[in-house]
């Protein structure tokens, strides 16, 4: 099994936690309190920082709880933590909905999947290799 390192950057920092058996997602907090308006976008701080194991990546991904009830959902989803980051992880937290909603200390905002990063060598190219698909975008497979 890797190991995730976590340091605690305030005293009211919590650990990331699994709150199941066979979650995906690990639970993430917020250290602060938070009032977020109708159509506002804040950066709420977590007071943690990782080391993520080698080859792996960090993804933020909204709690389907808070989308579901409140229409609160993580911007820019999933917000990807790169493994030589070392900073404080925030989450930008976005309200679609039509009430202001407060965001309370210790409250979990999002959800954190550790996922393996495979890394590529880039090669341009003249050409393509055809598919059925090709570049039929947007639409493409029915409605």
């Amino acid at each position: 099994m890797k190991i995730l390192k976590v340091k605690l950057l305030y005293d009211n920092s919590r650990l990331p936690e699994y709150a199941h058996p066979g979650d995906a997602g690990l639970d993430i907090f917020s250290i602060e309190k938070v009032i977020l308006k109708p159509g506002e976008s804040k950066l709420i701080n977590t007071g943690i920082s990782i080391e993520l194991p080698e080859n792996t990546e960090a993804q933020v991904r909204p709690r389907s709880g808070l989308a579901l009830k409140h229409q609160i959902t993580v911007l820019n989803t999933p917000g990807t933590i790169d493994e030589g980051y070392r900073g404080e992880v925030g989450v930008i937290l976005i309200n679609h909905g039509q009430n202001v909603f407060e965001i309370t200390e210790g409250m979990k905002i999002a959800q954190m999947v550790i996922s393996p990063v495979m890394r590529v060598n880039i090669a341009k190219a003249k050409k393509l290799n055809d598919t059925i698909r090709n570049d039929s975008g947007f639409g493409s497979s029915g409605n």
